[in-house]
């Protein structure tokens, strides 16, 4: 049995303008210009007048104004009560109200491109090699399908019957494996030494084999390389010094030659596209020990609404008559101004927040910004920040988790201004990082052929006051990208 109820609900839901402002505000610097370019694309309504290269032509929307006798106008005369506020949407020669000028830096600096080093890919590179060597016309398309099949890093990892199978298939190629073998130990004497190996040893071997092979330390790199490399990677030089029956020193050499080498061959000559270009969200300069927070300009761009679009608004407010094309014509106008607007104050409303934000965390840290000494940082969450500026956390979060800020001793991202707090044996509350530099200056300072152990590092930190678990340092030691006692051991 059907029943009808009333039942009352309060919830909280997002206007369109705040989601646009959220999705704003978690775009970085370099992909902003991107997103204000979409939107110019998008919408007509709104111009960028840097880009503009001449005026706008007068008149373009005069016609709209003539009625046309397809439509009954009379029937869209009842509907005056619904008409448009003209004057929301009009707006003098001076553009502020719509404008974001905001400019701190130098307008040189900004006009800078960027140089991109035009690089050839080790792939090309092996393929021009290919190209001048003489070969049949089934060597050569067995020597493209190998170079095809490499990973970026230059290894062929692919099994020699999968490629024996596509040649089959795909190209009408019938080969051996011995076939294929031969090409591959071709294409393993180009260059770089070591492309074309199927793992580490034989991508070391191949370059050891290029060096002199009477030299006595290549001959034993060689050997190890060859029959004792786990043992050579795990550090256990105990264990080497007894088998090959060589002292420290000879070791040490041996080692040496063999770091030389280039386990990822491909990768030296790969060209870094992958990187993502950093472009400073702020810069904070000191000035004899008074920091200034400035904005890149690039947040801040020069945006109004189109005026040909206001004087369509003129024209239907002058227009007598009302007929159904220019009553759609102006909805369509009025959606496009409105949307101009939202965009142009979500980019004002980011530009302010990213301010506020940055200079809450650069009052908070203030020690650490003039003395770059990361003992110096407070513990800080992101709840310290978001009291401060009475904001949501989630809107601090999103500016630090993806804006980065240049200062006088590196660009960093605002994330990693944040950290836990650590109690010392007096009481005191310092940050993590504090103890994380500490651990970096003990690992960097001892003694590599006896490396500290955690345990170690533990008493030495309990030494200094900070009384912390044995698991709470191999945490930051993982943290810091820092190996194990026995992986740092060298010779």
């Amino acid at each position: 049995m059907l029943k009808q109820h009333l039942q009352q609900k309060l919830l909280q839901k997002l206007s369109p303008q705040q989601i646009q402002f959220i999705k704003l505000l978690q775009v970085p610097t370099v992909a902003l210009d991107t997103r204000i370019k979409e939107e110019l694309e998008e919408n007509p309504a709104l111009e960028d007048p840097s880009l503009m290269t001449a005026e706008e032509p007068k008149g373009e929307y005069d016609d709209l104004n003539d009625t046309s006798d397809d439509y009954d106008s009379s029937a869209n005369e009842t509907s005056s009560t619904d008409e448009f506020n003209v004057d929301d949407y009009l707006q003098d020669d001076n553009t502020n109200d719509y404008s974001t000028n905001y400019n701190n830096s130098d307008d040189d600096e900004e006009k800078k491109e960027t140089p991109i080093a035009i690089e050839i890919t080790f792939f090309e590179s092996l393929q021009e090699q290919l190209d001048l060597t003489p070969l049949s016309d089934e060597d050569f398309i067995i020597g493209k399908q190998i170079i095809g099949s490499l990973d970026d890093d230059g290894y062929l990892r692919r099994p020699l019957t999968s490629m024996i199978d596509d040649l089959a298939f795909s190209q009408n190629v019938m080969v051996e494996e011995a076939d294929v073998l031969e090409i591959l130990r071709l294409i393993q004497s180009f260059d770089p030494p070591g492309i074309g190996a199927r793992d580490l040893k034989e991508c070391l071997l191949i370059q050891l084999k290029r060096k002199d092979a009477n030299n006595p330390i290549i001959v034993k790199a060689m050997n190890i390389v060859e029959n004792y490399l786990d043992e050579f990677t795990r550090k256990h030089y105990d264990k080497l010094e007894k088998s090959l029956g060589l002292d420290s020193e000879e070791l040490k050499e041996v080692v040496n030659e063999i770091l030389r080498l280039n386990p990822k061959p491909g990768d030296a000559n790969q060209v870094t596209t992958k990187q993502m270009q950093i472009i400073p969200d702020f810069h904070i300069s000191n000035n004899e020990n008074v920091l200034t927070l400035t904005l890149n300009s690039k947040n801040a761009p020069e945006l109004k609404v189109s005026r040909s679009y206001q004087e369509m608004f003129e024209h239907y407010d002058k227009s007598s008559a009302k007929d159904k094309k220019l009553k759609e014509a102006v909805q369509f106008v009025k959606m496009k101004l409105d949307s101009a607007r939202w965009f142009i104050d979500a980019i004002k409303q980011r530009q302010q927040t990213l301010l506020k934000t940055m200079n809450a965390i650069m009052h908070y840290q203030y020690e650490y910004f003039l003395t770059a000494d990361e003992r110096k940082m407070r513990p800080m969450i992101l709840k310290d920040i978001a009291d401060k500026i009475d904001m949501d956390i989630s809107t601090v979060s999103r500016v630090a988790n993806s804006k980065y800020v240049q200062t006088e001793f590196g660009t960093f991202l605002l994330k990693s201004f944040f950290s836990e707090a650590i109690q010392t044996e007096n009481g005191e509350e310092v940050s993590n990082k504090e103890v994380k530099k500490i651990l970096e200056d003990c690992i960097g300072n001892e003694d590599k052929r006896k490396p500290l152990a955690d345990e170690k590092l533990t008493d030495i930190l309990k030494e200094k006051g900070y009384n912390i678990a044995r698991r709470t340092v191999a945490k930051y030691r993982e943290q810091m990208n820092i190996p194990v006692a026995r992986l740092r051991k060298e010779l």
